[in-house]
């Protein structure tokens, strides 16, 4: 799992919180985003929603070559764009490494695992985004884990004491 902390020379834009409340997550990597003009002007004025965004790997459309998108996360339009302002909602393609993208697809297709984002960040003045190989959590699952957080946090509290 991830750490949630900055490291030097990381601005943080957006997290996902509901991933890890969802989601057992087992390995996170790093893409870059193709974006144009007037999202990277508009992540830098306001915050990304990547609550139901989740990340789709596919063959691309003009050869056999595997791709990896971003999906439905929402990107306000740029508040002084013109006309050629962008979509909120469109897939926006992922930079990995090919070893990478055929991990993402050996993982969804042979082990029926999903890849949601985790957060979104600048890191040198280039928009990135963290994604994470998760495997969904049942209920009873996410019931233990509330069960332990509140153990945590009680325990916390009597240490201070």
């Amino acid at each position: 799992m991830s750490s949630k902390k900055e490291t030097p020379g990381e601005k943080l834009i957006a997290s996902n919180p509901s991933a890890f409340s969802n989601f057992f997550i087992e390995e996170c990597v790093e893409a870059g985003l193709i974006l144009t003009g007037t999202e990277i002007k508009s992540l830098r004025a306001a915050s990304p929603n990547l609550k139901e965004s989740f990340v789709e790997v596919l063959k691309d459309r003009g050869s056999d070559a595997l791709g990896a998108w971003l999906v439905n996360a929402h990107i306000a339009p740029y508040k002084h764009g013109n006309i050629w302002n962008h979509e909120p909602l469109r897939r926006r393609k992922l930079l990995l490494h090919f070893h990478q993208i055929e991990k993402l697809f050996g993982a969804i297709t042979q082990k029926g695992m999903t890849v949601v984002p985790t957060r979104m960040y600048f890191k040198k003045g280039r928009a990135k985004l963290e994604i994470g190989i998760a495997k969904g959590k049942k209920k009873h699952d996410k019931r233990q884990a509330m069960k332990e957080k509140t153990a945590d946090r009680e325990m916390k509290r009597a240490m201070k004491r």
